[in-house]
């Protein structure tokens, strides 16, 4: 897991020495668990803090690295031995996106874009209550959203569907995917002028 960071880590610095734009940024998540039998999820607020880079113009290619905290809980009266599990995550998301900019471009004081693409969400921590759960280090999943870009401060919101359950072995207990909104405020530091 170390390694693999630490090449994303080093694979961003190269890219963003070509980069046209770099987005430094701040945000917040709310996660929503999909239905499960037998247990009833209820998903937080989290927040993140990392920054992407683009290259393009109309057509434009964004991968970013971000550290995420989000939490659910779970409750089931239902199931044995299982009352309540307060589950949080941190670690850090990787998404890459690619999108189209239907008013303006990346030169344009006002710019509205949409995009889409696939993140992973790679766990380095987990509360107390999930230590004897197996939870998936590696959680994937695809996204849809839509940016304003004023002058140099963006806005993204993008909704984000998991195809990755929250633990390994859902044989027990399953307590499905997390799925997510996210706002993400920020900078567009533009390199191409």
């Amino acid at each position: 897991m170390k390694n693999f960071l630490f090449t994303a880590v080093l694979a961003m610095i190269v890219i963003a020495a070509n980069a046209q734009t770099i987005k430094p940024g701040v945000g917040l998540n709310f996660a929503n668990v999909s239905n499960v039998s037998d247990v009833k999820a209820n998903g937080n607020t989290g927040w993140q803090v990392g920054g992407s880079i683009a290259f393009g113009n109309k057509f434009y290619f964004e991968p970013g690295i971000f550290f995420q905290s989000k939490s659910a809980d779970f409750k089931s009266d239902d199931i044995n031995d299982f009352d309540e599990l307060k589950a949080q995550f941190s670690g850090f998301r990787v998404p890459v996106a690619v999108g189209l900019n239907i008013i303006g471009n990346d030169d344009s004081t006002i710019a509205l874009r949409v995009f889409g693409g696939g993140s992973g969400y790679f766990i380095t921590n987990t509360s107390d209550d999930l230590k004897n759960i197996d939870v998936n280090k590696a959680q994937w999943g695809v996204f849809a959203g839509a940016g304003l870009d004023f002058w140099i401060l963006f806005l993204d919101l993008s909704y984000e569907w998991s195809v990755t359950d929250i633990q390994q072995d859902v044989t027990q207990i399953d307590f499905g995917k997390t799925n997510g909104l996210f706002a993400t405020a920020g900078l567009r530091i533009n390199l191409s002028k």
